[in-house]
Parts: structure tokens; sequence; C-alpha cells
């Protein structure tokens, strides 16, 4: 049996949720904590987006799926910590409403 997709789409609204309390608080890309707050929640976005099934990802093809789960793999991969507080804003600020 597998798992009900509803608690993942759920993951992705409250995700987008706290980035933009987020973003409310302040700059992300002057403040590390709401950068780390902000990160931490692209990256339970686009992992929740890799385990919704693929029948309700087409019912949706303006999302770009696969550069959200590649987005993932970028944040869950990236040790050394060099991700651009620059493209975590503009992702917020531009890619947001396709969500």
């Amino acid at each position: 049996m597998s798992k009900s997709w509803q608690p993942y789409a759920q993951h992705i609204l409250d995700a987008i949720a706290k980035i933009q309390r987020v973003q409310a608080r302040g700059d992300l890309t002057q403040d590390d904590v709401l950068y780390d707050a902000a990160l931490r929640n692209l990256q339970t976005l686009s992992e929740a987006t890799q385990l919704l099934p693929a029948e309700k990802k087409l019912a949706y093809p303006t999302i770009l799926w696969p550069e959200i789960s590649g987005f993932r793999n970028i944040l869950v991969h990236n040790y050394l910590g060099n991700i651009d507080p620059m493209t975590v804003l503009r992702i917020h600020r531009y890619r947001r409403d396709d969500l």
C-alpha cells in the first residue's frame, strides 16, 4: 500500500507559508538565521515534491518539478554551504507562486 500524497502536498504549502513569514521578519541575505530558516524550508518543500505521485504532477505542467527536485539535491548535498543567499531570495520571490 502506498502512502497518501496529501501530507506531502501539505508540507509544500506549510513550507511556502513559513518562507513567507521568514522573509517578513527581515532580509535573509543579511541575517544568517533567516537565511538558514528559508533554506531549510526550501529543502522541505523540494523533498516533498519528490514524494508526490506522477499523476498529480502531470496535472500541473507549469510547475517546474524536475528543477525543484534538482534544487533539493543541491541543498542536501552542498556540504560546503556555499549557496548564495541572493539565489535563495530570488527563488522565494520569483518561483513561489509557481507552486
